[in-house]
């Protein structure tokens, strides 16, 4: 691949699978390669439903782990108000 793609759908394919498959270790090392800003590729993806998760190293639509925050939200609630009994 010689360039990032512009269409947004194929440019999060593109990302993700080039950290997937250990072409690149970071979304910054990659972005160096082609001369792009991961802040440019996060701002254009996040304005097309796209938000990136250092943990998984990966774009996901925006609100795909909304569940899973939400429960760790309730279970730290939780640990709190039994931990003031």
């Amino acid at each position: 691949m010689d360039f990032l793609p512009k269409d947004p759908a194929i440019l999060v394919s593109s990302v993700n699978m080039l950290l997937r498959d250990e072409e690149f270790d970071t979304l910054e090392s990659l972005c160096y390669n082609f001369g792009a800003e991961p802040k440019d590729i996060k701002d254009y993806l996040y304005g097309h439903g796209f938000v990136y998760s250092d943990k998984q190293k990966q774009f996901r639509p925006i609100g795909y782990n909304q569940k899973e925050t939400n429960e760790l939200r309730e279970q730290s609630c939780l640990a709190e108000m039994l931990s003031h009994e």
